[in-house]
């Protein structure tokens, strides 16, 4: 039985390769692309395929988020996250919202294939080297501070930012000025910049 997958990813040649790729390593059918997590978010409404792979850095809403509304609408729904890097809140995010399956970006495609396999079986797939990494962490940040530090990189104001995250703005506020004061930085982009530098978000 064909597996139909959407995939998601900024960057244009990695997912290119990828809906090449993917049909080779096994019975699977990429029926849609997206650049950004609102754009994942809309080809999952539109389409509801098998398994959605999502990077976990995109613009517009990243890849927790982007998971967070496709599982919002169905529940269950087989989501396997690609990243570069996985702290251990992330990934305690991701699987607490109930994402199945996480891979390194750079892992071979016949390994994403096996997981995007295994995820739509109902089983779970986390990369042994993402799990080795995630259990090193440096971070001071908490969850929340990094979920607001995401999307405060993104230059939303702080208004908007509550939208986002679904939190009032004064708590919006009152997680930057922490995230702030632990990055010693001055402002709420530079402390971003700094979390992204030293591979927090």
């Amino acid at each position: 039985m064909t597996i139909t997958v959407l995939l998601a990813d900024d960057e244009r040649l990695i997912r290119s390769a990828l809906a090449t790729l993917l049909p080779l390593e096994g019975d699977i059918d990429v029926v849609a692309e997206a650049g950004t997590g609102t754009e994942a978010v809309a080809a999952f409404e539109r389409l509801r395929p098998d398994v959605a792979v999502l990077d976990l850095e995109m613009p517009e809403l990243d890849g927790l988020h982007a998971a967070e509304r496709i599982l919002d609408q169905a529940p269950g729904q087989a989501v396997l996250m690609l990243t570069r890097y996985a702290r251990p809140g992330t990934l305690r995010s991701a699987l607490r919202l109930g994402v199945r399956g996480f891979l390194g970006k750079d892992s071979e495609a016949s390994l994403i294939a096996s997981a995007v396999a295994e995820v739509a079986a109902g089983g779970r797939y986390v990369d042994a080297n993402i799990s080795a990494q995630a259990l090193i962490d440096d971070c001071p940040l908490t969850e929340r501070e990094r979920d607001v530090l995401r999307v405060a990189g993104d230059g939303y104001s702080v208004k908007d930012m509550a939208k986002i995250l679904h939190l009032a703005p004064g708590t919006v506020r009152n997680y930057l000025s922490s995230a702030i004061q632990k990055t010693h930085t001055n402002t709420r982009h530079d402390a971003a910049r700094y979390a992204r530098e030293h591979d927090w978000l």
